[in-house]
């Protein structure tokens, strides 16, 4: 399943943009997530819950994708 995120600002952080999409319920199920190498960004798994993503950016968790745009 892909969804999208419209950017609000110039950058959503991804442990954000995870709760944005309700893939996770909160902030420290995001994080540990992305802690046990969970979540990739553009092909690569990412352990920095703190990671801003920008337009275009693709995150994916548990079979879903989720784009980021401006």
């Amino acid at each position: 399943m892909e969804q999208t995120i419209m950017l609000r600002e110039e950058f959503i952080k991804l442990g954000q943009a995870l709760k944005a999409a309700h893939l996770v319920q909160s902030g420290v199920e995001a994080k540990e997530a992305i802690t046990a190498g969970q979540v990739t960004v553009n092909g690569q798994v990412d352990l920095r819950r703190g990671r801003k993503l920008y337009d275009q950016d693709v995150v994916s968790y548990k079979g879903n994708t989720v784009r980021i745009v401006k």
